[in-house]
């Protein structure tokens, strides 16, 4: 009994100083409520003919990101690839998606509404939007980025 009750003591200590020694980490933002109506959509520079909105954070800084992408009727996005996970779910539309550094249909998967994907980071990949406008809403922690697997498929570098 001698012996148990110092090592049952030390256990306890060794686990009061664990729960001091690591600090928690606080909460980076406030509740956030997002609505359709109040959302903010714009063209981004790498989709042109697209629309982001921003939901949450901001993508090309550290934290938490959400944004959602709508994309008309038969958009193709080529194969890119990204330095941070991208997370998707399909909202409304008809969404495909392939993996890879060529963009081949024949490949693809559909992913219905309410589907969820995850790619990895600097893995290639490619999507495009079947017959009706997409809508995506993407998450993730950054920063990322897109780059494109062929540059001069990168609006950004064309004058």
């Amino acid at each position: 009994m001698r012996r148990i009750v110092p090592v049952v003591l030390m256990l306890i200590a060794l686990v009061a100083l664990s729960l001091v020694a690591i600090p928690l980490p606080a909460e980076e933002h406030a509740h956030t409520v997002a609505l359709p109506a109040t959302l903010k959509w714009a063209e981004p520079a790498p989709l042109p003919g697209a629309l982001l909105a921003v939901v949450q954070g901001d993508p090309s800084k550290e934290g938490l990101f959400v944004y959602r992408l709508k994309m008309p009727a038969g958009y193709r996005i080529p194969p890119h690839l990204h330095k941070a996970s991208e997370n998707v779910t399909v909202l409304s539309g008809e969404f495909f998606i392939g993996l890879g550094e060529k963009l081949d249909q024949g490949k693809g998967q559909e992913l219905p509404v309410g589907a969820f994907l995850s790619v990895p980071p600097n893995h290639p990949h490619y999507a495009w939007v079947g017959r009706t406008e997409t809508i995506v809403q993407v998450h993730g922690v950054g920063p990322t980025d897109l780059r494109f697997v062929n540059p001069e498929d990168d609006p950004r570098k064309k004058k």
